[in-house]
């Protein structure tokens, strides 16, 4: 079943037109998602890739009443218009891969998208892939293979080696996010654990956060609730505070946010906590082997 998509869901590319947006659905389509169509302001009447470019989301889903899914690839100054078009006109699911959005806009983008029901993705992810079935995004496709293990990791280079990991060992993945690396995100933490607990193709789930922010201890008290086993891995313990460690949510301001504290507020709401990522395979057998 997978969650977020499927081999059935239909999207589209706001800012198809760029050159990045461009590269990455030639990508998608060779996956064999079903990309419909694009959207760039000023660019209606155009192709790529053999696909029609629209000058708004609303012309666009005129033509093409099924699409669920939009990817946003513009620039960071017009993500959040990108965003709200797409709210606005019907989009249920929303994955942004822009990065650096500034604060404010992504704080409204957030409000707005709770009050119509509406699933964002990053912003700064480099998407999603349920694999075999479709990938949203710039996910490298020879790290991930079907299986029945969850993952959610804010980093993207995370995402991939866990996923290769559990490749490795056997294992595969019914869908892994790139929750996304910026300071204010869309979903966070507790939102994806929440659709993997009802995904009836998903045993387990492996989730990577980072130092920075409070994504992992807000989603602490739902593990506890789980029936699936969580198995947690949290990077950046030797940043010193104060210091951003490559994303730019990955910062330590005060008590809240360092590898410790989320560590320990994971731990005692029942995670699984690894030390390194070389030990996800391993205890995710163990914890499969325990249900």
């Amino acid at each position: 079943m997978a969650i977020i998509i499927d081999e059935n869901t239909e999207t589209i590319v706001q800012g198809i037109t760029g050159k990045n947006a461009s590269l990455h659905t030639k990508f998608m389509l060779e996956y064999g998602t079903k990309v419909i169509a694009g959207v760039t302001p000023g660019k209606g009447g155009q192709e790529v890739e053999g696909l029609p470019v629209y000058d708004t989301v609303n012309e666009c889903l005129m033509e093409h009443p099924d699409v669920t899914v939009s990817s946003i690839w513009v620039p960071p100054q017009f993500a959040m218009d990108a965003i709200l078009e797409a709210i606005e006109t019907g989009i249920k699911t929303i994955i942004v891969i822009t990065e650096r959005i500034p604060i404010h806009d992504m704080l409204y983008v957030r409000q707005r998208s709770k009050q119509r029901g509406v699933t964002v993705i990053g912003g700064n992810t480099p998407g999603v892939i349920s694999p075999g079935k479709s990938l949203i995004g710039m996910l490298p496709k020879i790290a991930f293979q079907p299986g029945r293990i969850g993952t959610v990791a804010r980093s993207g280079a995370v995402t991939y080696y866990v996923a290769n990991s559990l490749n490795l060992a056997g294992f595969g993945e019914s869908t892994s996010v790139g929750l996304g690396g910026d300071p204010i995100l869309g979903a966070n933490f507790e939102d994806i654990l929440r659709l993997f607990e009802k995904d009836s193709e998903t045993d387990a789930v492996v989730m990577a956060g980072e130092i920075g922010g409070v994504y992992e201890e807000m989603a602490a008290p739902y593990i506890r609730r789980m029936s699936k086993p969580v198995i947690a891995y949290i990077t950046g313990r030797a940043a010193p505070q104060g210091k951003r460690l490559g994303h730019a949510g990955a910062i330590i301001e005060g008590s809240m946010g360092t590898a410790q504290s989320k560590i320990d507020a994971l731990k005692s709401n029942g995670a699984i906590i690894v030390e390194t990522l070389s030990e996800i395979p391993h205890l995710v057998k163990e914890a499969l082997k325990n249900q």
